[in-house]
């Protein structure tokens, strides 16, 4: 296979500028264009889902093959096969915390949760929101902010400063989209980005990262308007403790550790032609 020159690639602030404007215009149109702006409903949620991993798939394939002209491999999404066990990881760095973070606000009392529907139904919302969650935020986001940003930030810059920057475009993308314009959304959206590309640099690929967001939104948005099946009073409560502080703070206190030896936050990461 013919190799194509590096020095024909555009400079590195100018794919990252491409690709990221191009990310925010494909959830600009898929907020406010597709589907002409349909309130939420189930139907129009699966629709999003469907079309977001469509899109943005293909949008870093493309910019990998004709901005970076690099292996698909750096991107750091290897096979199913060989990611499960960091997928199931950072799903049990923010399930477990969760779970803490749970029984101390139903212990406490500080939280009620009761339920608006039976179990089956509870379970089967559950059950649908893993596969929504993963098409429409866990791998498209992931893929481009840690996968294909980071990747990149990583090459000049040293790991902590990639992870800061990925972090910084991801709360930029936040509000430029309208998912992030307050204080505290604005907030979690950084601090959130930050544990993302910490599980990046320690784990050396994105599916850690992949399973930590497709738990917490799920959970989310199941005990939230979104999933409809639980009535929650203290709903803040909940979210700040058991969905944000305890998970974010615990699960990568404990990914750190595991990974301590792999962790150097001064190294950069070469991205090869071959």
């Amino acid at each position: 296979m013919q190799r194509i020159s590096p020095r024909s690639r555009p400079a590195l602030p100018w794919r990252i500028l491409i690709v990221f404007a191009a990310a925010v215009l494909v959830w600009l149109f898929l907020y406010h264009g597709a589907l002409l702006g349909r309130d939420y409903d189930r139907p129009t949620h699966v629709a999003r889902a469907i079309l977001t991993t469509a899109l943005v798939v293909p949008l870093v394939v493309v910019a990998r093959r004709l901005l970076d002209r690099r292996p698909w491999a750096g991107l750091g999404l290897p096979s199913l096969r060989a990611g499960w066990r960091h997928l199931l990881l950072g799903m049990a760095c923010w399930l477990v915390p969760a779970a803490i973070g749970f029984a101390l606000c139903l212990g406490t009392r500080w939280v009620e949760i009761s339920p608006r529907t039976s179990v089956g139904d509870a379970l089967r919302v559950a059950a649908l929101l893993v596969v929504l969650v993963f098409l429409y935020e866990a791998l498209p986001e992931e893929l481009l902010f840690r996968g294909y940003l980071q990747r990149n930030l990583a090459t000049r810059l040293p790991a902590w400063q990639a992870v800061v920057g990925q972090a910084l475009l991801f709360t930029l993308f936040g509000f430029l989209v309208g998912a992030a314009t307050s204080l505290d959304r604005i907030l979690l959206f950084f601090v959130f980005a930050l544990v993302l590309g910490g599980f990046r640099a320690a784990t050396g690929d994105i599916w850690a990262g992949i399973g930590f967001h497709l738990a917490f939104q799920t959970v989310a948005q199941l005990f939230g308007d979104i999933g409809a099946v639980f009535d929650v009073v203290g709903a803040g409560v909940l979210a700040i403790v058991a969905l944000g502080a305890l998970p974010f703070s615990l699960g990568w206190i404990v990914l750190a550790r595991l990974y301590r030896d792999h962790l150097d936050w001064q190294a950069r990461d070469p991205d090869p032609a071959h």
